[in-house]
């Protein structure tokens, strides 16, 4: 569980942050503070980019559907159905987060560019070095999230799946 209180001073917001992360303790979560600033950047990368473009793929998608007959469809493979299922997510609230996120979506959208980018150089220029640098890297990145007990959709709300 994550709490990004504002940096306000009084006692009285305080002592209601800490009511809160003792409540969230209590029924077992770990509890960690950060920067709202900074979580925003945190979300903005681990979740607002990613329904982005699972909502971009998956409406290319069914622009291309019309052209290729129903095959985008028919031959859909599991990538492309983790994405249609990040897709179908609640359209209201999404929208609302990326008009009220919009300064940190911006930012690693902005990253996201470039480092794609460089991914489209690579392959046009048939840099297969990179490319496997690039993807041994980021399967790393799935084995820690697998080893932090982190690979299940199931809510942990930030406990330690080691005590259990």
């Amino acid at each position: 569980m994550v709490l990004a209180p504002q940096a306000r001073g009084d006692d009285a917001y305080l002592e209601a942050v800490q009511k809160l992360a003792d409540f969230w303790t209590a029924i077992g979560a770990n509890v960690e503070r950060m920067d709202p600033g900074h979580h925003d950047l945190v979300l903005a990368v681990t979740s607002h980019l990613p329904h982005l473009i699972a909502y971009n793929i998956v409406g290319t998608a069914a622009d291309m559907e019309e052209v290729t007959q129903a095959e985008v469809m028919k031959y859909s493979a599991g990538g492309f159905r983790d994405f249609t299922r990040i897709a179908a997510s609640d359209p209201t609230m999404w929208r609302d987060i990326f008009v009220a996120n919009k300064d940190a979506v911006l930012e690693i959208l902005g990253r996201f560019t470039e480092d794609l980018q460089a991914l489209s150089r690579a392959i046009r220029w048939g840099e297969a070095d990179k490319l496997f640098e690039l993807f041994t890297r980021t399967r790393e990145i799935r084995r820690g999230i697998i080893a932090a007990g982190q690979e299940s959709a199931e809510p942990n709300f930030g406990r330690d799946h080691g005590k259990h």
